[in-house]
């Protein structure tokens, strides 16, 4: 399972106010059942197969140019860990218990 950390940053846009493309993000991010999501405020998690997992930031990406966007700048983070199950709850977790 991978889970991936990206940010979608529009460029050439009338505004400085980013909340209507997060908002837009979002809805496309909901259309895929099949991964999980959790937005933040500075990017997005995703977790699931690497291979729907970049689909899913391909498909994101997009949106932007469809809303206006002249340009899109996307970063991604990938840890895919093959070794034992992973999952963004068990990763927080194992810092959780170290806390303790």
């Amino acid at each position: 399972m991978a889970i991936a950390e990206f940010t979608i940053i529009p460029i050439g846009t009338a505004t400085t106010s980013l909340s209507s493309y997060v908002a837009d993000l979002h809805k496309e991010l909901e259309k895929h059942t099949d991964i999980t999501f959790q937005m933040t405020p500075m990017g997005t998690i995703l977790e699931g197969s690497l291979d729907r997992v970049l689909a899913v930031i391909r498909a994101v990406h997009e949106v932007p140019f469809t809303n206006g966007a002249e340009r899109v700048s996307t970063s991604i983070k990938i840890d895919d860990r093959r070794d034992k199950p992973a999952s963004m709850q068990q990763k927080m977790q194992s810092v959780t218990d170290k806390l303790k």
